[in-house]
């Protein structure tokens, strides 16, 4: 197909996007898992949440599955797994990212057809990962899955981020299966944007780039990025700073992406932004300070939009055809992680209450407390309901 038949208009992205959001869904119940927020939150409402222990209100992933975590660099360009993605953030209940992140691995396990002895492995690894984390104790031994994404973000360079995102290392977005045309609306607000002194310190912040530098619009477009684009605002922004893209050097990608209502259910009593994309920066500083740092919350043609500057390190973590040993010692990492960024949030006396709380909890028979475990099989079993109820609507709107 060329590329001149998969552009899409303006007018006609809607619909476009709506059947790539259904298709990438249809590949796997991990894929649609990772499209489905609301299911995961539907199915917190009708839950028995009383057996689900209520943990500090901090701020939580809200969507803590394991595309949401993965390399982050900072300004500095120091490199450490995190969360990655934080549109769903709240002040929450700190239990429901870890029933999403033990979801998640469970079904990457089905995926990976493992047998269902090493799924109940894995969450009782997200236990153990997660209270080892409150516990201030040493990270566990970097699984190679994370090793090797580590070494691979580690060795990025700006080369590698314009061929992977653009395809070229032109300074030009090229239009086509993943960039978009802008109407002339779109395209005069996005070049007014970067009048704002603020955003131009956002391009300009990195160690090697002068704080006065001189900030030009190269290029924009609607960037295609799969479930999340449906319905939102998200455009990629090429930046030329002190003639350093023109020159062949450093490039500057903005994304800039619409803030939306949040799904994951708050503390009532909680006070957050009531703007969303303020909301989401908020969020990122307190579970992701290295991404937190890099983002900045705004307003476009009247939305909130948040902007980041992309770096060759940001990667997404895949955890695809996984074997059995690596696949217990990924989620215990991963559990880690994600107890870093809650534990951080707590003082020593929070923190104590919490591993108090979870401890109660733990079944005598297995490492991973029971409602954890029904957690999962519940979400499983109606995931897996929901994602064959999916591919038959999908099979019969291709008909």
């Amino acid at each position: 197909m060329s590329s001149r038949n998969i552009i899409q208009q303006p007018v006609d992205r809607k619909k476009s996007l709506t059947q790539r959001r259904n298709l990438k869904m249809a590949r796997s119940v991990h894929a649609y898992v990772r499209g489905n927020t609301a299911k995961f939150y539907e199915w917190l409402i009708e839950a028995d949440v009383s057996t689900i222990p209520q943990g500090p209100a901090i701020w939580i992933c809200g969507d803590c599955h394991t595309g949401n975590l993965g390399p982050i660099a900072n300004a500095d360009g120091k490199v450490e797994i995190g969360i990655r993605d934080l549109d769903q953030t709240v002040i929450g209940n700190p239990a429901h990212d870890l029933i999403r992140l033990s979801l998640s691995l469970a079904t990457a396990a089905r995926g990976s057809d493992l047998p269902g002895v090493i799924t109940a492995k894995m969450i009782e690894a997200v236990y153990e990962g997660y209270i080892a984390a409150l516990q201030n104790k040493k990270s566990p031994k970097k699984p190679d899955l994370i090793r090797i994404v580590i070494r691979n973000s580690i060795s990025r360079t700006w080369q590698h981020l314009a061929e992977e995102r653009l395809n070229d290392i032109k300074p030009i977005i090229p239009l086509g299966k993943r960039f978009w045309p802008l109407d002339k609306i779109e395209q005069q607000a996005i070049h007014h944007l970067f009048d704002d002194p603020a955003i131009i310190e956002l391009a300009t912040k990195l160690r090697w780039r002068s704080n006065k530098g001189q900030v030009e619009v190269l290029d924009a477009a609607y960037w295609v990025k799969g479930c999340s684009s449906l319905g939102r605002l998200r455009y990629a922004v090429l930046l030329d700073i002190d003639d350093q893209v023109s020159d062949g050097e450093d490039l500057c990608l903005i994304d800039i992406k619409e803030g939306t209502a949040a799904l994951a259910p708050r503390y009532a009593d909680s006070v957050m932004p009531q703007d969303n994309s303020k909301r989401v920066v908020e969020g990122a500083r307190h579970l992701s300070p290295s991404l937190g740092d890099r983002m900045y919350a705004t307003r476009l043609l009247d939305r909130g939009v948040i902007l980041r500057e992309l770096l060759p390190q940001d990667l997404k973590l895949e955890v695809d055809d996984i074997e059995e040993i690596e696949a217990i010692q990924v989620a215990r990492y991963l559990a880690f992680v994600v107890g870093k960024a809650h534990a951080r949030q707590m003082d020593e006396v929070t923190c104590r209450s919490w591993l108090s709380e979870l401890k109660r909890n733990q079944n005598k028979t297995i490492a991973a407390p029971l409602w954890l475990w029904r957690s999962v099989v519940e979400l499983v079993s109606s995931h897996e309901a929901g994602y064959l109820e999916h591919c038959r609507q999908y099979a019969l709107e291709r008909e």
